[in-house]
């Protein structure tokens, strides 16, 4: 007699409400994907989904302290590298930084490797101002997943902090041929053409950018910038204004860019500045 196909088991109760929880991140409601996680938690410590879960929801609320436990907890049932590196940064926002490097050290000598702790780590050793340990390792991390198209990317950024302007502008290029029109590495080629002097193909590239995110406030300012040096000076200013507007974190930005360009302006006070890029 045939054997019959196995039956796919159906869906639990918990495993509904975790993809309740899941869905509640996504739309930024971690109070309520807390709510669910701990509610599944207490049914079953063991529910590792669950832990992360509430692992991300407590930070994203800016309590990583309260989420180091369940995290821990998770980390201790399984060989899991997502949950070590969620640990590691619940750790290091909770401001012990040691014990996050500990932790990474481990996730990032799994094999095969886990690409989200390279990252994580490569974050946490720039930040302390290991620039150079940062870089050997995403570079690591880069021979073991060449496809990782963040890595590359993240690696790019920081060779650009180095200067290393080549070197960037090549892992750029690597990471568009992977994958053509995303924008973060689109960003990431016109800053390097930007400090090459390659207006022009700068400018062109934001507007890529620019079609795909709209809203990008950075890639706007810069594209500002480019067209200053090309001196079309009032598109280029009309492009630092739109940028700025509504956003004061973008002051700052917006003031340098007209600085730093030969063919842009100099405030000597800041209310004078503040009032221009308000067009007033």
């Amino acid at each position: 007699m045939p054997k019959r196909p196995p039956v796919a088991s159906r869906p639990s109760a918990s495993d509904h409400a975790l993809e309740r929880a899941g869905l509640a991140l996504q739309m930024q409601r971690p109070d309520e994907a807390e709510r669910i996680a701990a509610d599944v938690l207490r049914a079953n410590r063991g529910n590792i989904v669950a832990a992360t879960i509430l692992g991300r929801a407590l930070l994203m609320q800016n309590r990583a302290g309260e989420a180091i436990a369940p995290l821990e907890r998770a980390a201790r049932r399984g060989d899991d590298p997502a949950v070590e590196t969620l640990l590691a940064a619940a750790l290091a926002t909770a401001g012990r930084r040691d014990e996050a490097l500990d932790q990474l050290r481990k996730t990032t000598a799994r094999r095969p490797a886990f690409p989200p702790a390279f990252l994580e780590h490569a974050g946490q050793l720039a930040n302390i101002g290991k620039l150079d340990e940062a870089i050997a390792l995403l570079e690591s991390g880069v021979a073991l997943t060449p496809d990782a198209i963040d890595l590359q990317k993240h690696l790019a950024l920081l060779l650009l902090k180095r200067n290393d302007r080549a070197r960037a502008r090549t892992l750029f290029l690597q990471a568009l041929a992977m994958a053509p029109g995303r924008p973060d590495v689109l960003a990431g080629l016109a800053q390097v053409m930007l400090l090459d002097g390659e207006y022009a193909a700068a400018a062109e590239t934001y507007r890529r950018v620019l079609a795909l995110r709209p809203d990008d406030a950075m890639a706007r300012a810069d594209l500002g910038r480019c067209l200053l040096e090309m001196g079309e000076r009032d598109a280029g200013e009309a492009s630092i204004r739109t940028a700025t507007g509504g956003r004061p974190h973008m002051v700052g930005r917006a003031i340098a860019s007209l600085a730093a360009s030969s063919h842009g302006r100099f405030f000597l006070r800041p209310s004078a500045a503040t009032k221009f890029l308000r067009g007033s």
